[in-house]
Formats: C-alpha cells, sequence, structure tokens
C-alpha cells in the first residue's frame, strides 16, 4: 500500500498542472454564472460530469503509468539497457530523452571495445615479450656453469628472473581470454616434490633444511597451476628464512600443509598478504617483493576449489594450508 501512495503522489505531481487548470477552469465558470445571476445548477452539472470523465481518464492513464513505472523498475535490475526494451515514449521529451540514452550506450560500447581491443594488443604484446626473454635466460644459463661461486651467484639470479617472467605469463593466462585448465586427478606426491626439487640449489645455497613427509594422495585438480601455487609459497618461505628447515606435510581432509621457521609475518599484514601489489612490512624490507605471488595463489587456488589459509607468527614462522578436497571446480 506504500508503494501505491507514493506512486499516486508521484503521479499527482506530475499531472498537476490539469488538475490545477479543471479547477481554475470550474472557478471561471461558476463565478460567471453567479455574477449573471444564472442557475447555478446547470453549472455545476457541467462541472460535475466534466470531473467525472476526467477521473476515468486519469485511472486509465495512472493504469497506463504505473505500467510504465513497473517496466522500468524491471529494467533497471538489467546489467545492460537496450534502447528497444525501453517503454514508447508518451511525449517528445521522452523521446528525446530515450535518444539521449541511446547514444550515450552506442558511445559507452565504442569505448569499451576500444579499450578491450588496447588491453588485448598489450596482453598479445608481454606474452610475446615474456616468450621471447626465456631463449636468452636459457642461453646465459648455458654458458654459465657452477664450477666457481660466481657462476652459482650469477645461477642463482638468473633463477630469481625466469621466476618473475612465469609470473608475468601465469598472470596474462589467468586473465586471458580462455584458460589452460586441465581438470583431472592427480597424485599429488610428484607435484610436490618437482616443486621442491626446483628449488633444490636454494635451499642447498642457503644451507636451509628440508623434511618432506608422506604427501601420497590423489586431488582433483590441474596439475600446472597447483605446482605454480606451490612453488610460490616454496619461494617466499625459502626468502623469508634464513636458518632452520622447512616442512611439508599433510594433514586430512587433504590439507598440505607448508610450514617454514622464517621471520614471519606481522600480525596487522595477515589479513592483506594475498591482496594485489601488497608487500607488508617484510616487503618493504626486502625491495624486490611485488606483491603479485601470494596475490596469483589465492585467484589460482580459488579457481581450482582450493583454499588458502595463512598463519604466522613474527620471529617464529609461517604456516601454509592449502586445503585441496575440491567439490568443484570454478572456470569462469
Amino acid at each position: 500500500m506504500g508503494k501505491m501512495t507514493r506512486l499516486a503522489v508521484s503521479y499527482l505531481k506530475d499531472h498537476w498542472k490539469g488538475l490545477f487548470l479543471l479547477s481554475v477552469c470550474s472557478g471561471i465558470f461558476l463565478l460567471i454564472f453567479y455574477l449573471e445571476q444564472l442557475p447555478l445548477a446547470a453549472v455545476a452539472y457541467g462541472v460535475l460530469l466534466c470531473f467525472c470523465a476526467g477521473l476515468v481518464l486519469w485511472a486509465w492513464d495512472f493504469i497506463r503509468y504505473a505500467g510504465r513505472h513497473s517496466r522500468l523498475k524491471l529494467l533497471r535490475k538489467t546489467v545492460l539497457v537496450d534502447g528497444e526494451n525501453l517503454p514508447e515514449p508518451q511525449s517528445l521529451l521522452e523521446s528525446d530523452y530515450q535518444e539521449l540514452l541511446k547514444r550515450e550506450r552506442e558511445e559507452r560500447m565504442r569505448i569499451e571495445d576500444k579499450e578491450q581491443q588496447a588491453r588485448q594488443e598489450m596482453v598479445d604484446y608481454y606474452t610475446m615479450w615474456a616468450h621471447q626473454i626465456k631463449t636468452p635466460i636459457a642461453a646465459m644459463r648455458l654458458l654459465l656453469s657452477e664450477d666457481s661461486a660466481h657462476d652459482r651467484e650469477l645461477l642463482s639470479e638468473l633463477f630469481k628472473v625466469e621466476q618473475y617472467v612465469g609470473m608475468v605469463l601465469s598472470y596474462l593466462r589467468l586473465y586471458g581470454d580462455s584458460t589452460d585448465f586441465v581438470i583431472r586427478r592427480y597424485s599429488l606426491e610428484p607435484i610436490v616434490r618437482h616443486s621442491v626439487r626446483k628449488y633444490a640449489p636454494l635451499f642447498i645455497r642457503k644451507k636451509i633444511g628440508l623434511e618432506l613427509r608422506d604427501v601420497d594422495c590423489t586431488v582433483l585438480t590441474d596439475e600446472k597451476w597447483l605446482s605454480f601455487a606451490i612453488e610460490q609459497i616454496l619461494s617466499n618461505a625459502l626468502k623469508y628464512t634464513n636458518k632452520g628447515k622447512i616442512t611439508i606435510y599433510m594433514e586430512q581432509p587433504k590439507t598440505l600443509i607448508i610450514e617454514d621457521t622464517g621471520i614471519g609475518i606481522a600480525p596487522e599484514d595477515l589479513p592483506r598478504i594475498c591482496e594485489r601489489g601488497f608487500t607488508g612490512y617484510n616487503g618493504r624490507t626486502d625491495k624486490a617483493a611485488t606483491g603479485i605471488g601470494l596475490y596469483l595463489c589465492r585467484e589460482i587456488l580459488y579457481k581450482l576449489s582450493h583454499t588458502l589459509n595463512i598463519t604466522s607468527e613474527p620471529g617464529r614462522g609461517t604456516q601454509v594450508r592449502l586445503g585441496l578436497d575440491s567439490l568443484d571446480i570454478r572456470l569462469e
């Protein structure tokens, strides 16, 4: 009832001029008949007939008004309003407003198409660049050896470059028009062991111990993308662990835990460490931090229907829990 009352009040505000004109005309007729000392019954009868006819006309117009309001209210819930779905204009001004809306929509679509084309060109360029940069990286790796400490340092830095290039490619693929997910059941142990072997030189160089317990189970996932997430977590653990060890083990149901004895994360930084570009106190200390690694991990794990939970205590280390008991896969 409240909505109908507000609608009626709105209708009266829009049509007050017609009601005012009818009242003025009726008053003029009554005044003239009174001054001329003519029978008022005749004019009153005419005014009453006009008033009744006006009520019928206004009731019909109000029903149309309410219908147009309901249709426009329904259209507001849609993402895009097509000009053809709007109610028929009832006046020249309404037609002008609808034409403006149509022009505005066409201009917005033109700008969006232009921006989409620019984004796609940028993605294509950086994808090509990331693939091309792999060639000189591979050549440098072949030219270097681990016979000298100098070469070992260069190989370590080259490994970081490869990581950053891989991160760029993963970022572009994750937000591209199409994904390359291959969802099936995989054995988790080979995935974890492959990631650990990839970082073996860093374990040795930093003299960080590794305790790899039984992680033998089958998970519904994408092997490549899960490997990327595990590697990013291992990279962070190694980066912020100067002594001690990294422990990898399983908890039921299908929860992979990567625990380190590193410097830990400040309590005020924990709620935001997976935000894009957020580096926190540790990242500000380490000038090379990008704030992208954990953000990509969270996004990838979400698409795989996995979960990511991080707990930490400054000075005592960090524990990362990957919930791999997937119920469904989000490929949107």
